[in-house]
């Protein structure tokens, strides 16, 4: 007999909160958990309760409709997940958290915080910005690894070629393997608010001919001649975000943005306006955080396929401190945050 698993398409595993195990603990809302947009107080400091770990949920998307995902341990297969809110709030260690408010349906009904960089007990967190969520927002739509349109791209020959018009075929200058077929180039339209307003990495900034724009978690490839110590390789992946200073890199918010991905055979470093980034990592985790219509694209062009990141250093929050000399050596303009 059918359940109601079987209805489902595959889920994206997203680690939560309950959004009662973060309280405010100074502030206008002393005391009171995380709540919706309409509630909260910019400016009131939040901990998360120590000891409480994260509730692992699975979440699919049907006819339009975000709904918890088969097996997920939290929910019941074909409860409804609505988005709520985002919030931004910045820890005292200096790091930048965004937390995406989620509202069940069901048997676990109630509200619950999904953090899209790790948030820790015994820290201290400011809420600095508070954005209602659309209606139309999904959860699949978290991470878009992307430039703009425009992009110059280099090939094979040394030429440069605007990102819109490679085509599948065309032969790419990648650091590692030399010349390489594009294998995909995707293309989506996105709403420049939020995690999908764009990195602006200006002329120069980086050694960059022109300007370089790209999506807030696309990496950035940088080599150090001497490995930095604690970190086990010289070649390091930096998400553009990370090297915000306000001046010479920045996000520009507003207006809706033309985003396209490259795929190859492997995942690769190519140049984009003369510096490296990285080219769309496949993996089942990373196509289940795209926006959807990339995501599928992507999926029915290569089953199957998982490729292996880059070897790279890919850094979290905790390296960004140790790597600020780094950052400020290889970025034009004072690093003022993360």
């Amino acid at each position: 007999m059918a359940s109601a698993d079987d209805h489902l398409p595959p889920g994206q595993t997203c680690l939560v909160f309950p959004a009662d195990a973060i309280y405010v603990a100074q502030g206008v809302n002393l005391g009171e958990s995380l709540a919706g947009p309409e509630e909260v107080c910019p400016g009131d400091i939040y901990e998360l309760d120590r000891g409480e770990g994260p509730l692992r949920l699975i979440v699919a998307r049907s006819n339009g409709t975000q709904l918890v995902g088969a097996q997920s341990p939290l929910g019941a297969p074909g409860d409804r997940v609505d988005l709520r809110a985002r919030y931004t709030l910045m820890g005292d260690d200096g790091n930048r958290v965004e937390l995406l408010l989620l509202e069940l349906s069901g048997r676990d009904a109630g509200l619950y915080a999904l953090p899209l960089s790790p948030i820790g007990a015994g820290i201290e967190y400011q809420l600095l910005m508070v954005e209602e969520a659309p209606e139309t927002a999904a959860l699949s739509a978290l991470l878009c690894v992307s430039f703009v349109r425009g992009t110059l791209i280099t090939m094979a020959d040394g030429t440069q070629r605007s990102i819109e018009d490679l085509v599948i075929g065309d032969r790419v200058l990648t650091r590692d393997h030399g010349p390489q077929p594009v294998r995909w180039v995707g293309h989506a339209t996105l709403r420049g608010v939020g995690a999908f307003a764009p990195v602006v990495i200006t002329a120069g900034a980086m050694g960059n001919a022109g300007d370089l724009i790209v999506s807030q978690h696309h990496r950035m490839f940088l080599y150090q001649r001497d490995r930095v110590p604690g970190l086990p390789t010289a070649e390091l992946l930096v998400q553009a975000r990370h090297l915000a200073n306000g001046e010479t890199v920045f996000i520009r918010e507003g207006g809706f943005v033309d985003y396209f991905s490259l795929v190859f055979d492997r995942h690769e470093i190519v140049y984009a306006e003369g510096i490296p980034a990285e080219s769309l990592l496949v993996t089942e985790a990373v196509l289940n955080r795209l926006p959807a219509e990339l995501s599928e694209e992507v999926k029915a062009r290569f089953p199957g396929l998982t490729q292996h990141p880059h070897f790279g250093t890919a850094t979290s929050a905790q390296m960004l401190d140790m790597l600020e000399p780094v950052l400020r050596a290889r970025v034009r303009g004072n690093r003022a945050g993360s």
